[in-house]
């Protein structure tokens, strides 16, 4: 078998980022900063001279990348988190991003010397942001937020991407086709967003029962479901007008709201997804880019940069929750964490894979700014949280030591019941995934006869079970209601309806 370079040189590269995320912790500085590096490093014009120019299949390879870290960032949602702050978040998603790009725009007219089409389609590329990368510096840096205000980020970066893809696309059907009408576009958009959401939310729910109920025979055939669910997602809303993008988000924020068989793992799963897309995206777009051309559209990418992080976002962010009344400081944060992305830079492919004029020139601005974005706002941003007084004090539950002796012996915090399984309790032939246990509740040993077992989501309770439980004292009505045999009043409601 004849070597193949391309296969050493990707195994090196993704080895490469890999070990650069680690690196990124203790330099403090923005772990996508060094993937971007590492691509041009390797490129054309760097060390190793990979020559690499493909917009078409980067924006192909962009679409699907894209998908699965949306995908992974729905699934590390909870809607119960985000539901306090639904309103902030979408109104960011959507008028926050118009905003921004029409801001951003305008003044891109002027500074580049483009054409109002070319200029609003520049403030289209970069108006999405991206929370991951924040919420990795904070972590790295070892600061936290108030639980709402990070939930806001993370609802908007979810679901202005889709925003800014459709505004994209849009823009770029204007330049290309002569399409005008704004009712008919702003018509699409309405559609293609509620398309998309209800569609998301309705596959996730078939997801969930074709899970439980399929009983594959290998356990690693779940990931492969998952894995070609999401495409199905994406293309298939797509197809039918919506928003392949917000589908899979809203799949992915629905899929972590219930439960269903090997949930935890993949979770993790798509997590290990997400980085590697994340990181292969980046790469791929750092091999793109010429650094030799850069130094031609500093200057004004660098005054582009600054109006978008001084002007541009701070004003929509203001405007946008004007209406909320947010604290001054906590409206101050999120306009200084619009970190921008993997999303900008992968839709500043369209615009040169479309053939539009000046296109390849965009790309390079936005990737300047996105550079420059991740540099300048991703290194400050655990000195603004704390100079804005918004940090909360560390999670006492992820730093406390000692032994499990008080949990053991029931003296504190949750405690181990066992309990034996009526014959006529209602648990009896349902999967322990049906039995929608509450938070906190963990069925840790099984006894069935004279054998014992740790139980799965997909194991049947059966009568006599006797059960080793772990949970809160405030759960044991719950539990006792689950598996104990119903008294003779639920008996009797449950005769008479």
């Amino acid at each position: 078998m004849a070597p193949e370079p391309w296969i050493l040189a990707a195994a090196g590269l993704l080895i490469a980022g890999v070990i650069a995320s680690k690196t990124s912790a203790r330099l403090g500085v923005p772990s996508l900063l060094l993937f971007l590096g590492i691509g041009m490093l390797a490129g054309t014009d760097g060390l190793i001279g990979i020559e690499f120019d493909d917009f078409e299949l980067a924006r192909n390879f962009g679409i699907i990348a894209l998908a699965y870290i949306l995908f992974s960032g729905g699934l590390g949602t909870r809607f119960r988190d985000i539901r306090p702050v639904l309103g902030q978040g979408i109104a960011l998603a959507s008028i926050g991003v118009v905003i921004t790009a029409g801001l951003l725009g305008g003044i891109a007219i002027v500074l580049l010397d483009i054409s109002t089409q070319q200029g609003l389609l520049l403030g289209a590329v970069i108006a999405s942001t991206d929370a991951a990368a924040v919420f990795s510096i904070l972590r790295s840096r070892g600061v936290r937020i108030d639980g709402k205000l990070a939930s806001m980020l993370e609802l908007e970066s979810g679901s202005n991407d889709p925003a800014a893809v459709f505004l994209t696309l849009a823009i770029i059907s204007v330049i290309t086709t002569g399409e005008t009408e704004p009712v008919r576009i702003l018509g699409s958009f309405v559609v293609q967003m509620g398309v998309g959401a209800l569609a998301g939310f309705v596959l996730a729910r078939g997801a969930v029962w074709a899970i439980n109920r399929l009983h594959l025979d290998h356990d690693g055939l779940y990931p492969v479901m998952t894995f070609g669910f999401v495409l199905l997602t994406l293309e298939g809303v797509n197809h039918i007008g919506g928003s392949g993008f917000l589908a899979v988000y809203v799949a992915g924020v629905t899929l972590a709201h219930y439960d269903y068989l090997h949930k935890r793992s993949l979770i993790r799963f798509h997590d290990a997804i997400a980085w590697l897309m994340q990181i292969s995206m980046f790469v791929l777009l750092g091999l793109l880019v010429h650094p030799s051309r850069i130094p031609s559209v500093a200057l004004p990418a660098l005054a582009i940069a600054a109006v978008l992080m001084l002007v541009a976002r701070p004003i929509a962010v203001v405007l946008t929750l004007l209406p909320f009344r947010m604290p001054v400081r906590e409206v101050g944060f999120v306009s200084w964490v619009g970190l921008r992305g993997a999303a900008p830079i992968i839709l500043a492919t369209f615009p040169v894979a479309a053939g539009v004029p000046g296109g390849e020139q965009l790309f390079v601005v936005v990737f300047f700014v996105v550079f420059t974005s991740v540099l300048v706002q991703g290194t400050s941003i655990p000195f603004a949280a704390k100079a804005l007084g918004i940090t909360a004090p560390p999670d006492a539950r992820s730093t406390a030591t000692g032994s499990f002796d008080t949990v053991i012996t029931g003296d504190e915090g949750p405690q181990l019941h066992e309990i034996l399984v009526e014959p006529s309790a209602h648990a009896v032939g349902c999967q322990l995934v049906d039995l929608a246990l509450p938070q906190g509740v963990l069925i840790v040993l099984v006894r069935r006869g004279s054998e014992s077992f740790m139980p799965q989501g997909s194991t049947v309770i059966t009568a006599r079970d006797q059960l080793l439980v772990a949970a809160e004292h405030e759960h044991q009505d719950q539990l006792e209601a689950a598996f104990a045999a119903p008294t003779s009043e639920s008996a009797d409601e449950g005769d008479h309806p």
